[in-house]
């Protein structure tokens, strides 16, 4: 059943007849319109509802953290910090994409494509039925396959596209061979009914639901990028244009998590799985993969694109030792929302430097700093957030990751050494952010201040005081996250 009153389907009305109705006023007008338009456009939709989540939060009108729910989409805190996270990221890309696009053709239909994404996205968050979740799954990422390759007379673009679609193709055809299995040993759906069924399946019938779960976490890590599902990222964020890539790094990529933690997490500790263990191990290899790839890279978004995968071994810290600390989960969640804003920046930042310097390879950023100041300045504070340097956000997020898995020891032996690979590869990520920062202030001579795009501009100052303003004062939002919080206690919903 679903509550036509709910904040999902209140979302589905106004950022998806938004975003239908824009190529329409643009038949209408006639003409291909101003960026500024459809842009101001869509920003106004998407600041609209960010706004009435946060109503609805200050108000409890949301309810606690449901895992479970007979309903297909359940209005929940759980969702509710998704979707704020995805609004963020959302709004930032908009915003960024006002002179990215200037001058640019569709701006309409770029608009429109962000905002459909953006609902699919916000819509996997309230899932609690593995159909919904696929229906949300799909109008997220179709979107954002046309996005990729939106610059559809740049080469880098299209092979962009064409690599994330056949890998994001992969990965909805392995989902659904998942989803197809769940409701063949289980007669259910629903997210709920499933692990219930999973808990209570014959010794026979267990290694079906072992691979229906192998699959859930192949698919979402695809997304997710965790290593090995990771080798389409790189190329995908280096050839699509930087905004659309932030919107993947900082969006899409969040949203992998949360449906691994409505299905996957509750999915194994259903089975009764000892899944904590190779999950740690999936977190060390990603986050070391990540960045030590990334310091071998010669373009800023393809660093930044394996800078990301790292971000993604930190987050899977927490959901591997859920069951052992409880701050493990809280944790992951807070960097996610730090991430959001940290990637999305130093993207919006990227965007910036290509629409002046038309490159982004780390020769042409020398001396950035007397160029582009606002930028620069944008970009190292981002940069220096996502290494958790104190007192910037990303420190007090990765302090919880890394405090989680210590105290997490006093259970299992092996989950300290997730704290040192995660300070290790904080320490590594700061090689490579430190090159960045050292081309940008430390080489070039007599460059000459160059304009920077006003639109960013706004962004970088909004990102600086985020990033700045939570390091200095980060409670209301670690509590924000620990509202999201879901239970892992299943054994209230088995059967009796």
């Amino acid at each position: 059943m679903i509550d036509f009153t709910s904040t999902p389907i209140i979302l589905i009305a106004l950022i998806g007849s938004v975003g239908m109705l824009l190529p329409v006023i643009n038949i209408i007008r006639k003409d291909r319109g101003s960026t500024s338009f459809y842009g101001a456009i869509a920003l106004v939709t998407l600041i609209v509802a960010a706004g009435f989540i946060a109503y609805q939060i200050f108000t409890d009108n949301v309810a606690s953290p449901a895992i479970f729910s007979e309903d297909v989409l359940v209005d929940d805190t759980f969702g509710s910090f998704f979707a704020i996270v995805v609004l963020i990221v959302a709004i930032l890309t908009v915003v960024g994409s006002f002179s990215y696009m200037r001058n640019q053709s569709y701006p309409a239909v770029y608009f429109s494509l962000i905002l459909l994404s953006s609902i699919g996205m916000i819509l996997v968050a309230y899932s609690t039925d593995l159909v919904m979740l696929l229906v949300a799954w799909e109008l997220m990422s179709i979107p954002t396959y046309v996005l990729a390759g939106f610059m559809k007379k740049n080469p880098s673009s299209n092979e962009a596209a064409i690599k994330y679609f056949l890998f994001g193709a992969l990965s909805t055809a392995i989902i659904v061979y998942g989803i197809s299995i769940a409701y063949g040993i289980t007669g259910s759906t629903n997210i709920g009914e499933v692990i219930v069924g999973f808990a209570s399946l014959d010794a026979s019938m267990v290694p079906l639901g072992l691979l229906a779960t192998a699959l859930f976490i192949a698919g979402f890590g695809f997304k997710m990028g965790l290593v090995p599902f990771h080798m389409w990222l790189p190329d995908a964020y280096e050839g699509a244009p930087p905004t659309i890539a932030a919107l993947l790094a900082a969006g899409t990529k969040k949203v992998g998590f949360a449906a691994a933690l409505r299905v996957i997490v509750m999915g194994t500790i259903a089975l009764n799985l000892e899944w904590t263990f190779a999950l740690g191990i999936i977190a060390i290899m990603t986050m070391t993969v990540g960045n030590l790839a990334a310091i071998m890279q010669k373009n800023l978004s393809r660093m930044l694109a394996y800078s990301s995968i790292g971000h993604a071994g930190y987050i899977l810290i927490g959901l591997s030792i859920a069951p052992f600390s409880s701050i493990g989960i809280q944790g992951s969640l807070f960097h996610i929302f730090n991430h959001a804003v940290m990637k999305g920046a130093a993207f919006i930042a990227v965007a910036a430097i290509a629409i002046t310097l038309a490159s982004t390879h780390l020769d042409k950023i020398k001396g950035l700093g007397r160029r582009m100041p606002i930028t620069s300045i944008g970009l190292v504070v981002s940069l220096l957030a996502l290494a958790g340097v104190p007192p910037l956000n990303g420190f007090w997020s990765k302090l919880m990751l890394f405090g989680s898995a210590i105290d997490a020891g006093s259970v299992v032996a092996w989950a300290p050494y997730l704290a040192v690979a995660g300070v290790l590869n904080s320490a590594l990520s700061l090689a490579y952010y430190g090159w960045i920062i050292r081309k940008m202030y430390f080489e070039g001579e007599d460059e000459k201040r160059v304009k920077e795009p006003k639109s960013i501009i706004a962004v970088m100052i909004f990102s600086v005081i985020f990033m700045v303003g939570i390091g200095v004062y980060p409670d209301p939002f670690i509590q924000f996250a620990g509202t999201a919080v879901p239970s892992l206690n299943i054994s209230s919903m088995l059967s009796p």
